[in-house]
């Protein structure tokens, strides 16, 4: 089912990075934006003392409705309730959906004590944006980007410490999977496979993993399909700010610490 896949997830050349970067307006805005983070557990000392490095995640797949939006937003919120903000998100995403889940997170009361800021940026300023939040003193920044593969999409994973890589169990997820597995090789980036909007019991899922794992390691942690995760997001929330003990919330908290598991593995290396 899934041979395709598999004959085309060879590396390929990565394409050398742009050297210089246009400084987009707003930077004054985002630093006030994460100065004013740190006030959930675990969040005050981090900022505090600034000069820790700054984690950079990029969630990447060609394909779209994998979930990229939700799994960035999702790992954001949780870097912070482990106590490992400030998380920032990065919208690179033209659909603006990060965005819209972020305002609406905003004007929500209870949702404030794990306060999130937000950068909108084009790919190619990417570095121009990471600089200002390495100096804001943030720990975490988590990209999210569109659903196509572009030189600037390339240049994204060029300057991640990591990449995840949602796929949905299906032939046709897997099969826009590839393009995106030749980036980050190219790149030379430590990426990993996360399994998203999985059937509990399905014998593609077993079959997608096993697939992956050809290629890459693939996240012991599987997303399952569950509406928790979108009717959590309606109001700028979480599965784990609705359900504490959900399953939803024990799959994402388990997810990241997978995550942050590798990039401290690296960082040791």
């Amino acid at each position: 089912m899934f041979q395709w896949f598999k004959r085309n997830t060879g590396s390929v050349p990565g394409e050398q990075s742009e050297t210089k970067h246009q400084m987009l307006s707003g930077e004054e805005k985002l630093g006030r934006l994460v100065d004013r983070l740190g006030t959930g557990p675990g969040n005050a000392n981090a900022h505090a003392s600034g000069s820790g490095p700054t984690h950079v995640i990029v969630v990447a797949s060609q394909k779209g409705g994998v979930g990229k939006t939700t799994i960035a937003a999702h790992l954001a919120v949780q870097a912070s309730m482990a106590g490992r903000g400030p998380a920032v998100l990065v919208d690179t995403d033209p659909q603006g959906s990060l965005r819209e889940w972020w305002d609406a997170r905003k004007e929500n009361d209870q949702y404030k004590e794990y306060a999130l800021a937000l950068a909108t940026a084009k790919l190619d300023d990417l570095p121009t944006r990471l600089a200002e939040l390495r100096r804001n003193g943030a720990t975490v920044a988590i990209i999210d980007t569109p659903p196509a593969i572009t030189a600037s999409i390339q240049r994204a994973i060029e300057i991640a410490d990591f990449v995840l890589i949602p796929a949905r169990p299906s032939p046709h997820d897997l099969r826009a999977i590839a393009a995106t597995v030749r980036l980050a090789r190219g790149a030379g980036k430590p990426f990993l496979f996360v399994v998203n909007g999985a059937t509990p019991r399905a014998n593609i899922t077993a079959e997608a993993v096993a697939a992956l794992s050809e290629h890459g390691r693939v996240s012991p942690v599987i997303l399952y399909q569950r509406t928790d995760f979108a009717a959590s997001m309606i109001d700028g929330g979480t599965v784990m700010e609705a359900t504490v003990t959900g399953r939803s919330a024990r799959e994402v908290a388990q997810l990241w610490e997978c995550v942050l598991a590798q990039i401290s593995m690296r960082a040791a290396a």
